[in-house]
């Protein structure tokens, strides 16, 4: 092998392990968000007012996490994609891309919507509360995250299930998995807040176990290569 096919050879074999890290940071970034924004938002708060002026700090974290963890999902779907390799189909490829993206808009809308909340808060708190502008907006980041959102992140994880039940580029394990927690995440949730964990979660165990494939991967090339050399 010339030095070129080498150096191709394995830039091909890093490039699913560095971006699986991706994965790993999406879980992470995303989880800490959503649990700092439940912690510091009381579901039966009766005066708003309070929460907003006392967590506003908490919550602004936790938002500005938000875009950097989008950023870390789309390498995320670079990876998964990357594991298809010439096995990907148009179809399947299609409702994987859109949902995943469509779950990633929802999540940027109803993240501006909590920002804006926040600021015209900053800049005028009594008209805020006073103005149903503050019943709005929260209902409108349900409809967001709760009704659409993680619902195209469950639509996401069952595309992707299929595809790994049909190519078996992943164990039958993980796809049935997959299949459960995106049957939760459509039909459960809303009843139970902390489901809305599941998904980072999901995307945790993913990216852990593509970046365990990788590592034994590059351990058996390894190995052979030094019973080539050896020989």
């Amino acid at each position: 092998m010339s030095k070129r096919e080498e150096h191709i050879s394995q830039r091909t074999l890093r490039t699913p392990r560095s971006a699986a890290l991706s994965g790993l940071i999406f879980a992470l970034l995303m989880g800490a968000s959503l649990i700092m924004i439940e912690i510091s938002i009381p579901e039966d708060s009766t005066n708003p007012a309070d929460w907003l002026e006392n967590q506003s700090g908490t919550i602004k974290f936790a938002l500005s996490l938000v875009p950097f963890a989008g950023i870390a999902f789309l390498w995320f779907m670079g990876v998964v994609r990357d594991r298809l390799g010439h096995l990907e189909d148009q179809f399947f490829s299609t409702l994987f891309f859109g949902s995943g993206l469509l779950y990633l808009a929802m999540t940027f809308g109803s993240t501006a919507v909590a920002g804006g909340i926040l600021s015209v808060n900053a800049f005028n708190p009594g008209n805020l509360l006073d103005s149903g502008l503050y019943t709005f907006s929260q209902a409108m980041i349900y409809k967001f995250n709760q009704v659409y959102a993680l619902r195209m992140a469950g639509m996401h994880m069952i595309v992707l299930g299929t595809i790994w039940t049909r190519t078996q580029v992943m164990p039958h394990w993980v796809a049935l998995m997959t299949f459960g927690l995106a049957l939760v995440l459509i039909f459960l949730v809303g009843f139970l807040p902390l489901l809305t964990l599941v998904f980072p979660v999901w995307v945790f165990i993913i990216s852990a176990y593509v970046l365990f494939l990788n590592y034994r991967f590059r351990k058996d090339i390894t190995y052979e290569d030094g019973l080539t050399l050896n020989n």
